[in-house]
C-alpha cells in the first residue's frame, strides 16, 4: 500500500510543471511554532517533523512572522557560538516571501532569486499561512543543471558574468533539445532563466542610475511575454510607470536612458534589439498607467485591421521586474474592456485567419513563395502563428487571464468541447512544430533568414506525418474561430 501511495505522488509530480500552482507543490501541512518558542523548541520540532524550515506563526490568526531554517541555524546559531534558550524569534527571518497558492512555480523560481531565498511561505487572501515551498521543489520540475545556472546568474556582479552565463543556458538548452526533453518542458526552462538574466540586467543596471522615486514594472510582450521564446528571439519589453499626467513626460525621459542601457546589455547577452524598436528604450513603450490604458483603449474600441495586426504582440505583455501589481491591474482593466467589444474581437479573429497552415487539400504540404528557400515552410508564419494567434481570441473574448497559448488553450478548453483527448492533440500538435523550430534553429549553419524554415522532405515519415497532423490541429482551431465570428476561412 505504502509503494502504491508512493508510485501516486509520483506519478502526479510527474505531469507538473512550470505553469503549474504553487499549491501542487505542498506535500503536507507547514510545521510552525508560536512566537514565543525557543529555539530548542524550534528544532525539537524541525527534528520530530523532519523538516529543513519552520514558520514560525500566530496559533490563533496562523498568521505567519518568520522562517527559520536549517541555514539560518548554521549562519545565526551555530557559528556565532549562540545559546538554545533564546526565543527563535531573535533568529528567524522575519523578511517573508509570500505568494498566493495560485501563483505559478515559474513565479516563485522568480521570485526566490530575485529576492535570494530557498523558501517561499504560501498564505491565502487573508494572509492566513497555507504552506511552504523550498528551492528543490522548484528545482526538481526544471532538471539538471538549471539550479547551478540560476545560482551563476545570482552571483554575476556585471554584464560579463550575465554574458557567461547566457552562453550557458544555450549550451544546455542545446543538449536537453538532443536528449529528446519536450518542447513544453524545455521552452519553460529557458523562459525561466532568460527571466532570471532580465532580472539581473535589471538590477545590476539600475546601480547605475539614479532614477526618479515612482513605482514602475519591466513588462515582456510577444513571445517572452507568451512564455514562448525560442533560440531565434529578439526582445520585446516595456515599461509601464506611476505618475501624474503633468509629471509623466520628466519621469519618462529620466527612465528611458536606463531602459536604452538594460536594452543595450541585454543584447550583449544574446538577445537582439528589436528590429520594430518595441523596447522599452523606446518612448512610446515607456508609459504611464493611463497611457498605455489610452493605447489599448484604442486599439479595443476604434479598431481597425492593420492596427490590430500591428498591435497584436502587446496583448501578450506579462510582468517581469518591479510592481507587478501595475501589470496585473494594466492586464484586468484591458481583459474588462475587450471582451464587451464584439467589432473588436471579430477583427481580431480576421486577423487571426489570414496566416492558414501550410496544409493542402491535394498535395501533402503548402509551400510559399519564398525564392531564397523553395520548398520549405515558415514554421512560425504557418506553424505557430494561427494557434498563437487563435488562442489569443479565445483568451480575450473570455476574460482569460494567461499568456502563453498552452495555457489559454486549457483555461478555454473549459469552455469549448474540444472532444476526447482533443486538447491534448491541439498542444501536442504546438509544441511538436515549435520543437522542430528548435531543432532547426539549433542547427549549425543554417541562414539567419531561415531560422523557421523546414523542408519537409528532411523529416522522416513519423515526423511528416505529425507535422501534418499537427497543421490540421492549427486549421481545427481557425475553424473554431470562423464558427464563432461567422467568418470564411
Amino acid at each position: 500500500m505504502a509503494d502504491d501511495k508512493a508510485s501516486g505522488r509520483a506519478e502526479a509530480r510527474a505531469v507538473l510543471n512550470m505553469y503549474s500552482p504553487l499549491s501542487t507543490l505542498v506535500r503536507r501541512e507547514p510545521v510552525t511554532v508560536p512566537l514565543e518558542a525557543s529555539l530548542r523548541e524550534a528544532l525539537v520540532a524541525m527534528e520530530q517533523a523532519r523538516v529543513s524550515a519552520i514558520v514560525v506563526a500566530d496559533p490563533g490568526t496562523r498568521y505567519p512572522l518568520g522562517i527559520f531554517t536549517r541555514g539560518d541555524l548554521l549562519r545565526r546559531v551555530v557559528l556565532p557560538g549562540e545559546p538554545l534558550d533564546q526565543p527563535v524569534a531573535a533568529v528567524m527571518t522575519s523578511g517573508l516571501l509570500t505568494l498566493l497558492p495560485t501563483a505559478t512555480v515559474h513565479h516563485a523560481a522568480l521570485a526566490m532569486a530575485q529576492h535570494g531565498v530557498r523558501h517561499v511561505v504560501l498564505v491565502d487572501a487573508e494572509r492566513r499561512l497555507v504552506g511552504i515551498v523550498g528551492q528543490d521543489d522548484v528545482f526538481a520540475l526544471q532538471g539538471a543543471g538549471v539550479r547551478e545556472i540560476s545560482e551563476e546568474i545570482h552571483r554575476a556582479t556585471d554584464v560579463a558574468g550575465v554574458r557567461g552565463a547566457a552562453g550557458r543556458i544555450r549550451k544546455l538548452a542545446d543538449a536537453l533539445l538532443a536528449q529528446g526533453t519536450s518542447a513544453e518542458t524545455l521552452t519553460q526552462f529557458m523562459t525561466t532563466l532568460n527571466d532570471l538574466l532580465t532580472l539581473r540586467i535589471i538590477e545590476q543596471t539600475l546601480d547605475e542610475y539614479d532614477l526618479p522615486t515612482v513605482r514602475l514594472c519591466w513588462i515582456a510582450v510577444g513571445s517572452e511575454g507568451r512564455l514562448e521564446q525560442t533560440f531565434d528571439t529578439d526582445q520585446d519589453n516595456g515599461i509601464i510607470f506611476e505618475a501624474a499626467e503633468a509629471d509623466a513626460d520628466r519621469i519618462r525621459a529620466a527612465l528611458l536612458p536606463f531602459a536604452r542601457a538594460v536594452n543595450q546589455k541585454l543584447a550583449e547577452c544574446g538577445f537582439p534589439l528589436c528590429k520594430g524598436n518595441i523596447m522599452a528604450g523606446n518612448p512610446e513603450w515607456c508609459l504611464t498607467t493611463q497611457e498605455w490604458q489610452r493605447r489599448f483603449a484604442d486599439w479595443i474600441f476604434h479598431p481597425h485591421a492593420q492596427a490590430l495586426l500591428n498591435a497584436a504582440i502587446f496583448f501578450d505583455f506579462r510582468p517581469i521586474y518591479g510592481h507587478e501589481e501595475l501589470a496585473l491591474g494594466l492586464r484586468d482593466w484591458m481583459l474588462k474592456a475587450a471582451r464587451g467589444q464584439p467589432v473588436f474581437l471579430r477583427l481580431l479573429a480576421d486577423n487571426a485567419l489570414q496566416c492558414q497552415p501550410a496544409m493542402g487539400t491535394i498535395r501533402e504540404f503548402v509551400y510559399d513563395e519564398d525564392k531564397r528557400f523553395p520548398h520549405t515552410i515558415d514554421l512560425k508564419m504557418h506553424g505557430s502563428r494561427p494557434y498563437v494567434d487563435a488562442a489569443r481570441v479565445f483568451c480575450l473574448a473570455n476574460g482569460v487571464p494567461f499568456t502563453s497559448t498552452a495555457q489559454r488553450l486549457r483555461a478555454v478548453s473549459e469552455v469549448f468541447d474540444f472532444g476526447t483527448d482533443g486538447l491534448a492533440a491541439v498542444i501536442d500538435g504546438f509544441y511538436f512544430i515549435h520543437r522542430l523550430r528548435l531543432r532547426v534553429q539549433g542547427t549549425p549553419g543554417t541562414a539567419a533568414a531561415a531560422m523557421n524554415r523546414i523542408d519537409p522532405d528532411t523529416l522522416n515519415d513519423l515526423d511528416r506525418h505529425v507535422l501534418r497532423e499537427a497543421f490540421r490541429q492549427g486549421r481545427r482551431l481557425q475553424h473554431r474561430l470562423a464558427f464563432d465570428y461567422r467568418l470564411g476561412v
